[in-house]
Formats: C-alpha cells, structure tokens, sequence
C-alpha cells in the first residue's frame, strides 16, 4: 500500500517540471527553504498553502489540517483520498503552494 501512494506522490511530483521529489523515507517537495508538500509514513498527502488559501481548500475539500507523526502541520491541508487519483488537478495545487512559497523571505 505504501508502495502504491510512494508511486502516485512521484508521479505527481513528475508533472511539475519546476522541483522534484526529496527525502528518501519521507518524501516530500521544497523551495526557498521551505517544504510545501510531503507524503507521511501512513501514506497521506499534505500540501502547504497561505492561512486564506489553506481555509477556503479545507471548506471546499471537507478536509482537515495535515498531520505527520502525530503532530499537526500548521499551515499544511490534508488532500482528501478522493482527490488523489486526478493527478492533473493535483499537480495545479502543487504548483500554486510552490508559488507560495517562493514568495516567503529566503530560508
């Protein structure tokens, strides 16, 4: 199982030509410092976003903020099992916390 969401999160990863997948055991994406998506040890995706922005996805998502190892991500939304196989939609929501994260002051 974990295999398979490994498999999904690098094939997300790979239709966004701007950065690429890190970490070995747990992977996740970076910019300017900052991670903005990371795929935990139970094979949930978490995407980071502004406040405004991660507010209005948990509404239209019915989601919740992200956890990892027990701990709440702040600043991070769970994306919802549904949403994990339209990969091209996935891909328009990775780039967009890509884009907010080049905006932060440098790490």
């Amino acid at each position: 199982m974990w295999e398979k969401k490994l498999k999904r999160y690098e094939d997300l990863v790979s239709r966004c030509p701007r950065f690429e997948k890190k970490g070995k055991t747990v992977p996740y994406t970076s910019a300017n410092g900052y991670m903005f998506s990371i795929l935990n040890k139970d094979g949930e995706l978490g995407i980071r976003f502004s406040k405004e922005v991660q507010k209005k996805y948990i509404k239209e998502w019915g989601s919740t903020l992200f956890k990892s190892h027990g701990a709440v991500m702040h600043g991070y939304v769970l994306v919802p099992e549904k949403m994990l196989n339209n990969l091209d939609t996935l891909a328009a929501f990775l780039d967009e916390a890509y884009d907010y994260v080049i905006t932060l002051e440098p790490k």
